[in-house]
């Protein structure tokens, strides 16, 4: 097989917008060229499907379940710049300068994302402002120095008091950082705009289409699908979210379960237009939409579908007594639950480029909390990549980089 194949996602996610018929995904019965074969049909994939398209390039996507189908329809879609990994933890381990490089660049692919979205009018976009809350990764004193080296590096952030977070968000926390111009979004309803917006200048959609083998030539790549069907591209790229390519090296990732819950409607909302993370391992996080909170976490490092899926009512209840512990003032009832898988590295950086040795292949994994944020990093690397131009950011992620620890 060309990729993994795992069990993304069970339960009853929150996103339940419908695939938009004017899509119109194909059944792949012949023999095609194209320029770019991208495959996967979720988040990543349409980005990159979407900035391709509009570069002018032939694209073709495909995906064995369908768009929007994986994991896009399980994450909690919190578009943040603040990378998992702190900035004073990856400047120890990448160095400085190339720490805040990461950090702006995820800052600029928020702002980016939001106006693309915006120049297509997708619905369910909203900015939002952040709360880091101190926790076993960073306390009180730690989460100051975090602040310090945010600010120096010229991204505004606020420390607050216990009394100041009950006060302005209805949050019981020692400390945190205050944030502002992250991004809440409904994935699957914008990773069908955009899919939407590829196939309008020309790209193909193809699904179910599992990709099962593939030949790496001087000039070209040779993709053969399980019903023997090829694909002759100029170039492939994997956008299969956390079901790894076989070319990819494993080396520092992992795979890890998580979980989350959406409560039933709240009368108020006493943190509305909010995102909050925890400084912890593993950490809390929620999010607003519409009139119910979500919320997730409780990860554990293991990629068994089956164990995953039965920890869900125990997950769920755990996440929902965390939520009431930090948001005292709301109805934690639970209406939706459900699991997922995803990638983490040990820096929390993407991994992105073409692969060693075959060079007409190129790779968009994100990781962690910022896997939607890296997603439209990936695009515009990939788009410089095929487009003949040079991206500044590009050695930041790119396979193998070795990381300084």
């Amino acid at each position: 097989m060309a990729t993994q194949s795992r069990n993304l996602r069970t339960g009853r996610p929150i996103w339940r917008s419908p695939a938009s018929s004017r899509l119109h995904p194909r059944k792949l019965r012949r023999n095609i060229r194209t320029d770019v074969l991208v495959v996967g049909a979720g988040i990543t994939g349409a980005m990159v499907a979407d900035a391709l398209a509009d570069a002018g390039l032939a694209v073709t996507v495909v995906d064995r379940r369908g768009p929007a189908k994986g994991s896009t329809a399980a994450s909690t879609a919190l578009v943040q710049y603040e990378i998992d990994e702190p900035l004073t933890h990856l400047s120890r381990q990448i160095g400085h300068a190339d720490a805040v490089r990461a950090w702006r660049r995820s800052r600029l692919a928020v702002d980016a994302l939001a106006a693309r979205l915006s120049e297509l009018d997708v619905g369910g976009v909203e900015r939002s402002v952040s709360l880091y809350i101190a926790g076993n990764k960073l306390d009180r004193k730690a989460l100051a120095r975090e602040g310090e080296m945010r600010r120096a590096a010229g991204f505004e952030t606020v420390l607050l008091k216990s009394n100041e977070i009950r006060r302005r968000f209805g949050i019981v926390a020692n400390a945190a950082l205050l944030s502002y111009g992250n991004l809440a979004i409904d994935p699957r309803k914008a990773c069908i705009e955009l899919l939407a917006a590829a196939v309008k200048n020309g790209a193909r959609i193809y699904c179910p289409v599992d990709i099962v083998a593939v030949e790496h030539h001087p000039r070209h790549v040779l993709a053969t699908t399980s019903d023997g069907h090829r694909v002759r591209c100029k170039y492939l790229v994997y956008a299969t979210g956390y079901e790894m390519p076989d070319d990819v090296p494993r080396k520092g990732h992992q795979i890890i379960s998580t979980w989350a819950i959406a409560t039933v409607p709240q009368r108020k909302l006493p943190c509305r237009d909010l995102m909050l993370w925890e400084a912890a391992d593993p950490y809390i996080y929620l999010r607003c939409a519409g009139r119910r909170i979500i919320c997730g976490g409780e990860d554990e490092e293991f990629s068994d579908a089956k164990k995953r899926d039965k920890l869900i009512a125990k997950k769920a209840a755990a996440l929902q007594r965390k939520l009431k512990k930090l948001v005292p003032d709301i109805n934690t009832r639970i209406d939706y639950a459900w699991a997922g898988s995803f990638g983490a590295s040990t820096t929390g950086l993407p991994t992105i480029g073409r692969l060693p040795r075959k060079p007409r292949c190129l790779v968009a994994m994100g990781y962690g909390g910022n896997g939607t944020t890296y997603s439209r990093i990936a695009a515009e690397i990939i788009r410089a990549e095929l487009t003949g131009h040079r991206d500044p950011d590009a050695d930041l992620y790119k396979v193998g980089r070795r990381r300084r620890r």
